[in-house]
């Protein structure tokens, strides 16, 4: 299926090109060194709009796994799975599963089990690197409490900004529905996401492997 871009990237890749245009006619119309110095900027800004257009790509993501299944809520590459206190909302032990997502990766996000969103909760807080512990903690973020459908199974997704990321845009509210696998954030521009699971879900990825949001599968959980 089609590749599509999301919506956010729409008014940055317009006004990409607009700039673009708008620095080449300049450069036709002026003389000497200043239509080289536009030229270059006219080029750059073409360059950040092809970038753009590869940055808020939205590609139709489909997995078939059974119903205790956790999927991966975002592109990007393990770097962390520990344990750990969630005292947010799950308010017990839980495994937390850390993903990066350089500027390379897609960065929509999506759910990683069905269920209904009980918590919300933003911080704004720090800009560090996404790679660094304390980045889980201090630095800005958006943490979603999800209900599981259908049992009492508690998760908790934080959306974390990084270095170079300065929005998290939600797309639910409190109370809403969502589908594993739906489309519920995105994050620009380079992030992490932070996945946290009951103790006792068995997990099945690794630090280090290579995820897909909405594809990838990283647990299984052994409560109904």
């Amino acid at each position: 299926m089609p590749t599509i871009i999301a919506r956010e990237g729409y008014p940055i890749i317009a006004a990409a090109l607009a700039a673009s245009l708008l620095l080449l006619g300049a450069a036709f119309l002026t003389g000497g060194r200043a239509t080289l110095v536009l030229g270059v900027l006219a080029a750059c800004a073409l360059l950040f709009a092809v970038f753009s257009l590869y940055f808020f790509r939205d590609p139709e993501r489909h997995a078939d796994h059974g119903p205790q299944a956790v999927i991966s809520p975002a592109d990007g590459t393990i770097i962390d799975i520990r344990e750990v206190d969630e005292d947010r909302y799950m308010h017990a032990r839980a495994t937390r599963i850390s993903i990066f997502m350089s500027v390379f990766n897609v960065h929509v996000n999506r759910a990683p089990v069905s269920g209904t969103i009980e918590h919300m909760h933003y911080n704004p807080g720090k800009f560090m690197s996404a790679f660094k512990e304390k980045a889980s903690i201090d630095n800005e973020q958006l943490l979603v409490g999800l209900q599981r459908e259908g049992c009492e199974t508690k998760i908790a997704v934080s959306f974390i900004a990084g270095l170079i990321a300065r929005r998290i845009v939600f797309y639910k509210k409190l109370r809403d529905r969502i589908a594993r696998g739906e489309r519920i954030n995105m994050i620009r521009f380079g992030s992490r996401v932070d996945l946290y699971l009951p103790a006792g879900a068995r997990i099945v990825a690794a630090a280090g492997d290579r995820v897909k949001a909405g594809e990838t599968l990283l647990a299984e959980l052994t409560s109904r």
